[in-house]
C-alpha cells in the first residue's frame, strides 16, 4: 500500500475512534514503535475497517463484542466510544455485550459490562431504567 493508503487508514481511525486517541498512538513514535502504528493504520484501518459489505455501527459492534470475549478492556472501552460515534445507541452495545457472556463467558461479560458502564458515564450517557 502506498502512504496515500496508510493516510486513508489514519483518517477512517480518527473517524471512528476520534481525533485525540490518533493523535496519542500516534505521538512519540520512534523506530520501534512506528511499523506497528503503520500496520495499524494501512491494514486494520486502512483495509479492513473501510470495506464496504457492512457498515461502520456494524463493523463497531462486532468488534466490541471480539474485545469483549478476548478480555481486552482497555481496546474495549476505546471501541465503545467508537461504536457510539458510529451511531450504535446504549441498548444496542448492552445487548451485543449480554450476548457474549453466552459465548465468551460470565466473568468476560460481567468486565465488558464495567468497561461499558465507565465509558458511559465519561460520556455524560444515561440508559433508561426501563429500556428492555
Amino acid at each position: 500500500m502506498s502512504e496515500q493508503d496508510k493516510e486513508h487508514g489514519k483518517a477512517r481511525r480518527a473517524q471512528v475512534m476520534g481525533d485525540a486517541f490518533v493523535e496519542r498512538a500516534m505521538r512519540d513514535l520512534d523506530g520501534f514503535s512506528r511499523p506497528l502504528q503503520d500496520w495499524l493504520n494501512e491494514h486494520a484501518w486502512g483495509s479492513t475497517w473501510r470495506r464496504d459489505g457492512i457498515d461502520l455501527k456494524t463493523r463497531s459492534l462486532c468488534t466490541c463484542a471480539m474485545l469483549a470475549a478476548l478480555g481486552r478492556e482497555t481496546e474495549l472501552k476505546g471501541h465503545l466510544r467508537g461504536a457510539i460515534s458510529n451511531g450504535a445507541n446504549l441498548v444496542e452495545i448492552r445487548e451485543v455485550l449480554l450476548h457474549s457472556a453466552l459465548y465468551a463467558g460470565a466473568p468476560a461479560a460481567v468486565a465488558a459490562f464495567r468497561i461499558a458502564r465507565e465509558v458511559i458515564a465519561e460520556l455524560g450517557l444515561t440508559l433508561p431504567d426501563d429500556a428492555a
